[in-house]
């Protein structure tokens, strides 16, 4: 009657041919977390399984739940769902300023599931709260009036590119709205005029699928800064155990490609 996964989980799930196959019928919640589930998996699963896939949002750090969403017609999609009970949160801007609801800034938390720190390591501990106590998550959000909250992306992977933000998230979705391409991963590179710019890796699941395809698709619903500038066709990601597709080594490969070129 239930079942909790993830998003590379849910594609390659539905990737088999034999998935269309089963027996939803007893299927009454799909719950998400780990990482982004994207708007395309969201609608494809339910489109199969009659059942729409509810998020949460968690760190080990809080035990691990932060939100979760309610089920069926309540699930909103794009957000995590609300708060737990006995969870505060609060968004914050670089300076640790409380910014109003519907604002973007790093995601804060406090309740009896937060953590007390960091077993022996004070100086990590002291970085992850906020002077006044509360936990940052290290992730931007936006806490709507409602009290659902959508997740915008984490902010180490923000890229800058000449001075405007660009979220990987952003970019993946549309991308991975692509009916050839299976998977995805954004990160920032160096770039002398532009300061980052944005660097696409590409799973497909149909060989007859070009850059310039890619590319296109980008412009179509993307602005002009946050197109890649860069695309690289990869046979696999790099995942963490769960699934969870591993930005950093990604990032550091790139990096590390981009000094040897220097």
């Amino acid at each position: 009657t239930s079942f909790t996964g993830l998003n590379t989980l849910f594609v390659s799930l539905m990737n088999h041919p034999e998935f269309k196959n089963l027996d939803f019928s007893g299927l009454k919640m799909t719950g998400s977390g780990g990482t982004a589930l994207s708007p395309d998996t969201a609608k494809r699963w339910e489109a199969i399984t009659s059942c729409r896939i509810g998020e949460g949002f968690g760190l080990t750090e809080c035990s691990p739940v932060v939100c979760a969403s309610p089920a069926g017609e309540h699930i909103q999609e794009g957000t995590v769902g609300l708060a737990a009970p006995g969870t505060a949160l609060k968004v914050i801007d670089t300076e640790e300023n409380e910014l109003p609801i519907g604002e973007r800034g790093e995601l804060c938390v406090q309740g009896p599931q937060v953590m007390k720190g960091y077993w022996n390591r004070p100086e990590a501990t002291a970085e992850c709260f906020t002077k006044d106590g509360w936990f940052k998550t290290g992730d931007v959000a936006v806490i709507q009036e409602d009290g659902f909250v959508r997740i915008v992306d984490r902010v180490k992977d923000l890229v800058l590119v000449s001075g405007f933000n660009v979220y990987p998230n952003e970019i993946e979705d549309v991308v991975t709205s692509h009916p050839m391409v299976e998977f995805s991963a954004v990160v920032g590179i160096p770039d002398e005029k532009t300061g980052e710019a944005v660097k696409l890796y590409v799973v497909a699941n149909d060989e007859s699928l070009t850059k310039e395809s890619l590319i296109a698709h980008c412009r179509e619903n993307l602005t002009a800064y946050k197109v890649p500038r860069q695309i690289e066709f990869r046979k696999e990601l790099p995942m963490s155990a769960v699934g969870k597709i591993l930005r950093k080594e990604l990032r550091a490969e790139a990096l590390a490609e981009t000094q040897k070129s220097a």
